[in-house]
């Protein structure tokens, strides 16, 4: 609910509220398709990941047997190095570089398939880290376009029709004041009228 008063100058402040908001839905709207086109692109970018994610663990079932061999102290996460991007207004984190740390060990006195393990091993904690940091995109993403479609529905559907509906009562109002003052201007002047008559 609006609030105003009967006067022109509540009108001229509810004229500029509701021009203010006729003018910034477009602006609001593409936010909100963009945002759209982004949390689609982020998900087909998640399912991407998930069957990369997939194929790999396939890879490693494979070996799963040989794994029994494998030091897991070998292969360690190093630096991540994220950056915040805007994307459509929010801003998002994406991977900028990652980093492992492997630790040496004997070829010859190692099993041949250690250095595609250690290969695979990143591969999946590379894809397991895009896939973390796509999930908070997502999320943000989401949020954000959650709240800008909730304020284009607050301004389609609330502030805008309630702002025309205050501007058109003011303006009814102060048009049957108008014409009020009109016709009590002219009862006023027959009175006068009859007035001088009779007393000519």
């Amino acid at each position: 609910m609006i609030a105003f008063q009967y006067n022109k100058t509540s009108l001229q402040h509810l004229e500029k509220q509701l021009k203010m908001r006729v003018r910034t839905l477009p602006i609001i709207k593409s936010k909100e398709s963009a945002l759209r086109m982004e949390v689609k692109r982020c998900k087909e970018e998640m399912e991407k990941h998930d069957e990369a994610y997939a194929a790999q663990l396939e890879t490693y079932r494979t070996l799963f047997a040989l794994w029994n061999e494998f030091d897991p102290e070998l292969v360690k996460t190093g630096e991540l190095i994220i950056e915040d991007k805007k994307v459509a207004g929010v801003l998002v984190p994406e991977l900028k570089n990652a980093s492992f740390i492997v630790a040496p060990f004997s070829l010859f006195n190692s099993p041949k398939w250690f250095a595609d393990g250690i290969e695979l091993l990143k591969e999946m904690a590379m894809t397991d880290i895009r896939r973390e940091l796509l999930n908070r995109k997502l999320w943000l993403l989401e949020n954000a376009r959650k709240k800008t479609t909730q304020k284009v529905n607050l301004f389609e559907k609330v502030q805008i029709p309630g702002y025309q509906d205050a501007i058109r009562k003011i303006k009814r109002f102060m048009e049957d004041e108008e014409n009020l003052s009109k016709s009590s201007q002219k009862i006023l002047k027959s009175l006068l009228e009859q007035r001088e008559e009779v007393t000519a």
